[in-house]
């Protein structure tokens, strides 16, 4: 058996992500089939597995952080604090669903916790009792109309078989599964939906397998999964020789009664009884007098309102008939952003193929790019592309890229991820979609220069591979480079720079250090220019001079007369100039 954990330290956590998304993933397919509650729209796995993807993703950023810092030489990762927070702050912006945004509140009270005051006084069995008990309490006060019989039952029954254990980590964490388990069974006698559905709570379903993580990180085992409740007075389906015929059970529980489902979370009509027709979801910057403003507009527009977060950042989840009414309200208080808008009756599952609504048809090609700021994102969607927006510090993860080939809802997909760094989520994502039907190819493009390079030639009448050799073609002879902001001190292959000097890079290495933005990126345009080109493209930041594209406008005119240039504005986007030549 490979060596467990004894205390809740930073590897832990790691390791306690790493084991979850695996779990949900397993687990994913089975969670969707009983989601009846609070919208039968079967997608609560999927939510609850993009959740943990972003949690761990951002948790694996700090340690890749840790390690370039320490350059190899420490012994020792990065602090626990650093990874709870990375880890609450990946799923608060990932969140997805009613769920997945209750389980991103569980993990942001556990942050609380695990991060005050110094890591020894909570890495214990004590401590992590005293993290999920705040993690329930933290997401029953993030829910305003609380209901019983779902995932925050389950998280309080966790919680109190935690907070009442004694031993390690191991010990306390096995409670609290089997807390949660128990209380995971009986959900069907206190939602009236679940019991004539004849199902258990999916939410509380993903959580089980989310504490049966938590078991396998302190003890090295996973608890068996035929233990595990789906059925309502069932163990899991799936387990043991007979397992196509508990399959067929759910299929059959979860799709007939599915016409006398008539409640959402606060007790209210679900969309099939005239209940709110629209799920809305988005991040917000706001303060906290502005938030609680927002949570009682909304609460009169709607139904399953969860908005959680703090210190600024926050995610809002509520379904309303006015899905304008609440995106403006969130304009009201602050700045909402990735907002995304779902009809129920267009996605829901359990509604396809009822005849009432005409089924789009496909497109034939469609183009699905990655894009750094909303300017770019304007400038891709007016040339036809779908796209994903990757703020600063926020890379999309796959399941955002499958969602965004799903929505562009074409039989062939160009993707565009315009980030070296994502080229093996990129890949992952193309894969799903292939699993699906989608005849994707993927264009290895690092940069969204490059990406515009490839649009420009996009040609739907084109045979497919015909369209991605041109459009591969095109991107490959775009040089690209970007001027940004040294956020510490740092050896380059310009030199040793500081906090604050302006950073020239050329295909991803630091070629220029300078003190002075418009002085460096003019100094970095001349090198890419010195070995030719035809088009200049300049797509300028929030943060960037007012007059720096007239200043390199007119260099290029003056030095380079058979050059031509073309400015965008990129909005905020990270680096303060992208720039291609072609």
């Amino acid at each position: 058996m490979p060596q467990v954990p004894q205390r809740l330290d930073a590897s832990a956590v790691r390791a306690w992500c790493d084991f979850a998304l695996r779990a949900l993933g397993r687990a994913r397919e089975e969670i969707n089939a009983i989601n009846v509650y609070p919208v039968a729209d079967g997608d609560t796995g999927t939510n609850l597995y993009l959740t943990v993807e972003s949690a761990a993703a951002a948790v694996e950023a700090v340690f890749a952080g840790h390690a370039a810092l320490a350059g190899g030489r420490a012994p020792e990762g990065p602090a626990l604090a650093d990874v709870v927070h990375a880890m609450a702050h990946g799923a608060l912006i990932g969140a997805r669903g009613n769920s997945g945004t209750i389980l991103a509140q569980l993990l942001r009270g556990m942050a609380q916790v695990l991060a005050a005051d110094s890591d020894a006084t909570h890495t214990d069995g004590q401590g992590l009792g005293l993290a999920l008990r705040r993690a329930a309490d933290a997401a029953r006060q993030a829910v305003v109309h609380p209901v019983e019989g779902t995932v925050l039952t389950v998280a309080s029954a966790a919680a109190d078989a935690a907070f009442g254990a004694e031993g390690d980590c191991g010990a306390v964490a096995r409670a609290a599964y089997e807390g949660a388990r128990a209380a995971l069974a009986a959900t069907p006698g206190q939602l009236a939906v679940l019991e004539r559905a004849g199902v258990v709570d999916a939410g509380g379903r993903g959580l089980v397998a989310v504490l049966g993580a938590l078991v396998e990180t302190f003890t090295g085992e996973a608890p068996a999964a035929s233990a595990v409740p789906v059925l309502a007075g069932h163990a899991r389906v799936g387990a043991g020789p007979d397992a196509m015929e508990p399959h067929a059970r759910v299929d059959a529980a979860v799709t007939e009664p599915l016409e006398e489902v008539g409640e959402c979370a606060d007790g209210t009509p679900a969309p099939d009884e005239g209940g709110p027709a629209f799920e809305v979801i988005y991040l917000l910057e706001a303060e906290d007098a502005a938030v609680a403003r927002l949570r009682d507009r909304l609460d009169g527009l709607g139904d399953s309102l969860v908005v959680v977060g703090g210190d600024g950042l926050w995610n809002v989840h509520v379904h309303v008939d006015d899905a304008g009414a609440a995106v403006e309200a969130g304009v009201e208080a602050g700045r909402p952003y990735r907002i995304r808008i779902t009809h129920f009756g267009l996605d829901d599952a359990h509604t396809a193929g009822a005849g009432s609504r005409p089924v789009r048809e496909r497109a034939e090609r469609a183009v699905v790019a990655v894009v750094p700021g909303e300017g770019l994102a304007g400038l891709y969607t007016e040339a036809g592309a779908t796209t994903v927006l990757a703020r600063p510090g926020e890379p999309p993860a796959s399941g955002e890229l499958v969602e965004a080939v799903r929505r562009a809802h074409a039989r062939e997909v160009v993707l565009l991820p315009n980030d070296a760094e994502l080229r093996h989520t990129a890949a992952a994502a193309a894969e799903q979609a292939r699993t699906e039907g989608v005849r994707v190819a993927l264009i290895p493009t690092r940069s969204a220069v490059q990406g515009i390079a490839a649009l420009a030639v996009h040609e739907p009448r084109r045979r497919f591979d015909e369209d991605v050799v041109a459009m591969t073609s095109a991107a490959g002879a775009t040089r690209y480079a970007e001027v940004e902001v040294a956020e510490r001190q740092s050896w380059t292959m310009a030199g040793i720079c500081q906090a604050g000097d302006i950073l020239g890079l050329i295909e991803g290495d630091v070629a220029v250090i300078g003190s002075d933005i418009t002085a460096t990126a003019e100094a970095v345009l001349n090198r890419m220019l010195a070995a030719g080109g035809e088009m200049v493209t300049l797509v300028l930041g929030d943060d960037a001079p007012d007059t720096i594209a007239a200043h390199l406008e007119a260099r290029v005119r003056e030095s380079y007369l058979a050059v031509d240039t073309v400015v965008y504005r990129g909005g905020r986007q990270g680096a303060l100039l992208l720039i291609g030549v072609e």
